[in-house]
């Protein structure tokens, strides 16, 4: 397998039409979605899929498949996404990640966001990456502070009611060690 990204334990790389089944599964775990607006169907993942691999032919990164490489079986993704929804650090680059249930607790999200800032920085020389997530989900906001992101603030998602259980949301930035 020709990875993107590799670290010692994972394989990052562009989106293959064999990841669909577990990618479904995926967004369709009450507990992997329980931080997102609603489970996404079969339909809203192939879309969600094909947009992620487009993202990586435009602009060099996406938010990777992740494959565990002991296994070589797909876990999840990480990696990179242009963002333009409407907001005072928008347009920017952000990191994210979305993990099988069974590979939780194993420290893939942090591993496989380390080695993406460091492949943001370096290979495309972005200035700044941000991450954000409702303020209820404390494990992804944990991986945030463990990959040396900087807390910025508190804020109203503008894609989410203003009212909705995953307002408000935390926001946290890192910029290339040196700068």
């Amino acid at each position: 397998m020709n990875y993107i990204i590799q670290t010692e334990r994972l394989g990052l790389r562009n989106w293959h039409s064999s990841d669909l089944e577990a990618f479904v599964k995926m967004g369709q775990d009450t507990e992997v979605m329980k931080h997102f607006p609603s489970l996404l169907s079969p339909s809203e993942t192939e879309q969600l899929m094909n947009r992620f691999s487009t993202h990586f032919y435009e602009k060099g990164y996406t938010y990777f498949a992740v494959d565990e490489l002991s296994t070589g079986k797909f876990i999840g993704f990480t990696g990179l996404m242009y963002q333009t929804f409407e907001s005072d650090f928008t347009p920017s680059v952000d990191i994210g990640w979305r993990f099988k249930r069974e590979a939780w607790g194993k420290g893939y999200a942090t591993e496989a966001a380390k080695a993406c800032l460091e492949f943001g920085f370096n290979k495309c020389k972005l200035a700044e990456i941000y991450s954000h997530t409702p303020v209820q989900n404390k494990p992804s906001e944990k991986v945030m502070q463990r990959i040396g992101m900087e807390y910025i603030k508190t804020f109203l998602h503008p894609k989410l009611d203003k009212d909705s259980p995953l307002n408000p949301c935390v926001l946290y930035r890192s910029i290339p060690h040196g700068r």
